[in-house]
């Protein structure tokens, strides 16, 4: 018995053992020509080394892979890609899930993945994925900012059913990849396989989930020597046409040219140039009712400014929407003077960006752009003369990274931001270095970052942001702390975004997680979170939370979440007022959440978001819920509707401010008022696919929301509110809008699509509220600011190795 268990532990610790050690693949060099068929029958597959025994990521996280179920990958290589084959065995083949979707979006398919780290060092993997029903997806991966999919590559695969699983066959240029100049090459590299019916992910090397690390839990690829990459060099021209129309207003069309640029300087860094930019068709923007102090943010949706810009993200002072936003200077106006014409945006000029990283870890990214001179018309009122203001010079925007990674695990960035307008306008500069420290075994990290920012203007104005936090990552058990420190004329606001200045904060987390799943449940999470806020001069309380959430997935992949947060003391809020040195007290209240969402595998799938907001204020509260079902009628179609209601009972704003005549002291008088604000939003999302290629695709959006003021308020100069009966003027606010999107996607060939689309969109804001909902989609859908728009788009990836190749045989 004794030697029993004696045998048990040994092996025990030799699994154990087998599983934390890196394992390895050699990479075979082939002469043979490989056709991208999803059928690995060529002679270059034959006698390759194999990378199998996967290792379960989630949720049994080590457990290794049932036989019948085991995969198998190869890899080879020449000149021009690397080529990687695999076979997903299964034994019951009618199983595999296989919904055909949008490229980056995998839907309920079974997958298998790729991920290369040309550097092998731990910090950085390009990841692609191939699904079983052919769709192609790639993004880039940090463990800092996770899954980047904006981020797209060129490149082949093909996948294929088989009598016992499915195959996955991939041609990768070394175009889509990073690496160094050597001419031996150790690259970091794992394989990702998901069985979608089951919900279960599998690593060939393992990942272990106690480390708070994924990148760094990589094999490694040996063999690929001596190779002779070609030319970096793509050009992608575009053409496109567009019909504008709208009720009461001449139909005109557009035609618009121009060229994106890819230059690979090396092999480890990339220029990116865009010339005549041309954006028409990219996604809406959800407008909402803005009441708040600050601007809305908007996600960015221009290709060349999501598309790897992941170093640029560092020490969060980069915010793209500034570059060919809303213009940045208001218009002053004479007497009898009114705005004729403001544009919304700004118009792009050109755009280039570099990035890349050399061989000893020091990232660098450059990122460049101009936008042109713009007007806005002024008319005068009594004689119809008009002149033109600039409401934005020619200005230039510059963004500088230089990120070094050491320890396979850690980095220091400095970053800077510069915005430079031509003229006697205002400049802008804001610098910051940043730091991301972990010990060598990933069981904590010391995150933080300082920056100073440099307004040149009427008033020159410099101001500082520091924060630091130390965390525990690994484990069943982790916490975290941190504080902040933000002075009142930090300012990156010309190329980022930043709302609150003038405090500094301390804060806790605390969290424990199960690692393994139980008889009930497959992931099982507690947060617990301490939050305190105070403003730098005053040093009263501008926040403060206590928060607590549980969230856990069933063995069924059922997930359900709930969660309350608690403001026990009151706050000042130094922003709603809109004046310096002003605030109003917020009352102590809780916030109550849930969230169910039910297994997409099914169907038929729910999501459902309840949530509950009581202040420590008579009648003040506010509730809500999101309901969102979604049914799969097939592998090609799916239908996603959302509703989301939202009221706030006896909400407390801001409506208007002026200085006040009677008082000797011309003080300032803000005027809040007591209001319901109640808020509705439907949306409806489609996808029909053809192929995996090829895609038919419907969002559309209609959304309203009013604010009606009950009573008007005074704020004193001790931030409460008392009844202002002298005010009388209609302040109300009504605001709806509508969009809806009809598009066709067609990836004809590699890097190239066809694209058509046909939008219309209106929105309109009031005073009167008009409480008739049917009235509200209605005036939308009828009166003259409903726009129509049809576009069509073609753009071809042209590679120049691949067009020189060509010509040289033809010669």
């Amino acid at each position: 018995m004794k030697k029993i268990i004696f045998f048990g532990f040994l092996l025990s610790v030799l699994c154990g053992y087998s599983q934390n050690q890196k394992k390895s693949i050699q990479a075979q060099v082939t002469t043979h020509d490989i056709s991208i068929d999803g059928k690995l029958d060529e002679a270059a597959w034959k006698n390759v080394p194999l990378a199998t025994d996967f290792i379960m990521l989630e949720p049994d996280n080590g457990k290794a892979i049932p036989y019948e179920k085991r995969t198998e990958v190869k890899v080879v290589y020449n000149n021009d890609a690397i080529y990687i084959g695999a076979m997903m065995y299964d034994n019951e083949p009618s199983k595999i899930l296989k919904e055909i979707s949008q490229r980056d979006n995998f839907g309920t398919a079974d997958l298998f993945g790729v991920f290369i780290n040309g550097f092998n060092d731990g910090q950085q993997d390009f990841m692609f994925y191939v699904s079983a029903a052919d769709v192609q997806g790639d993004c880039i991966m940090t463990d800092a900012n996770g899954e980047d999919y904006s981020w797209d590559a060129v490149w082949i695969s093909k996948a294929s059913l088989a009598e016992n699983g499915w195959i996955v066959e991939m041609k990768i240029p070394y175009s889509a990849l990073r690496f160094s100049a050597e001419n031996k090459q150790t690259w970091g590299i794992n394989f990702f396989r998901e069985i979608k019916r089951e919900r279960f992910k599998y690593t060939w090397n393992f990942v272990d989930r106690k480390i708070g690390t994924f990148t760094q839990q990589a094999g490694t690829l040996e063999g690929i020597e001596n190779i002779k990459p070609p030319t970096r060099l793509f050009f992608m021209p575009y053409a496109s046409y567009y019909l504008n129309a709208s009720d009461g207003q001449k139909t005109y069309g557009t035609i618009k040219g121009g060229m994106d640029i890819k230059y690979g300087i090396t092999d480890a860094f990339t220029i990116d140039a865009i010339l005549i930019p041309d954006f028409g068709q990219t996604k809406y923007d959800d407008q909402i009712l803005n009441l708040g102090p600050f601007e809305q943010q908007f996600n960015e949706n221009r290709a060349f400014f999501t598309e790897g810009t992941d170093l640029f993200s560092k020490g969060n002072i980069f915010y793209s929407r500034r570059i060919g936003g809303v213009p940045s200077i208001d218009p002053v106006l004479n007497e009898n003077e009114e705005i004729a014409e403001l544009p919304a945006a700004v118009n792009l000029v050109n755009a280039l960006k570099l990035s890349g990283r050399t061989k000893d870890g020091l990232g660098i990214g450059i990122l460049n752009a101009v936008t042109e001179k713009t007007f806005a018309t002024i008319k005068n009122t009594e004689n119809g003369e008009t002149r033109q203001v600039i409401v934005e010079p020619l200005t230039n925007y510059n963004v500088l990274v230089l990120d070094q990674r050491f320890r396979k695990n850690s980095s220091v960035t400095f970053i800077n931001t510069n915005v430079t307008r031509n003229g006697h306008f205002r400049d802008a500069n804001v610098t910051g270095l940043a730091w991301d420290l972990n010990t060598k075994a990933n069981t904590y990290s010391l995150f933080g970052n300082v920056k100073y920012s440099t307004i040149n203007d009427i008033e020159d104005k410099n101001g500082i942001f520091s924060t630091v936090s130390l965390a525990e990552t690994s484990g069943n058990y982790r916490y975290s702390v941190g504080t902040d420190f933000v002075s009142k004329n930090f300012d990156p606001n010309d190329l980022g975004i930043n709302f609150y200045t003038n405090y500094y904060n301390i804060y806790g987390n605390a969290n424990y997680r199960i690692l393994n799943p139980t008889k009930r449940f497959n992931s099982f999470r507690i947060d617990y979170e301490m939050y305190s806020e105070f403003n730098k001069e005053s040093g009263k309380v501008q926040d403060n939370k206590i928060a607590a959430e549980l969230n856990l997935t069933t063995v069924r992949n059922n997930y359900y979440g709930i969660g309350f947060t608690a403001s026990p003391l009151e706050s000042h809020d130094y922003y709603e007022p809109r004046a310096v040195n002003r605030y109003v007290i917020i009352p102590q209240k809780i916030d109550f959440w849930g969230s169910i969402s039910t297994n997409y595998n099914y169907k038929f799938a729910l999501d459902l978001n309840p949530s509950l907001s009581i202040a420590d204020e008579r009648g003040r509260a506010a509730y809500g819920v999101d309901i969102g079902p979604r049914y799969r009628f097939s592998d090609k179609l799916l239908l996603t509707y959302t509703f989301s209601f939202l009221k706030r009972n006896n909400n407390k704003g801001f409506i208007d401010s002026f200085d006040d005549d009677d008082n000797d002291n011309t003080a300032e008088i803000i005027v809040f008022a007591n209001r319901d604000v109640i808020t509705y939003a439907n949306t409806i999302s489609g996808k029909y696919a053809i192929n995996s290629a090829m895609t038919l695709n419907l969002a559309v959006r209609q959304y309203w929301s009013s604010a009606e003021n009950k009573d008007i308020l005074k704020l004193g100069f001790d931030g409460t509110l008392d009844p202002y009966l002298q005010y009388t003027e209609n302040k109300n606010s009504s605001f709806y809008s509508w969009n809806a999107d009809l598009s066709y996607s067609w990836w004809f060939a590699p890097g190239s699509q066809l694209s058509a689309l046909y939008r219309n969109n209106a929105s309109n804001f009031e005073r009167i509220i008009h409480k008739d909902f049917k009235h509200n989609v209605t005036s939308l859908l009828t009166n003259d600011a409903l726009k129509h728009i049809f576009s069509i788009s073609v753009k071809y990836f042209i590679d120049y190795s691949a067009v020189k190749n060509k010509l040289r045989k033809r010669a």
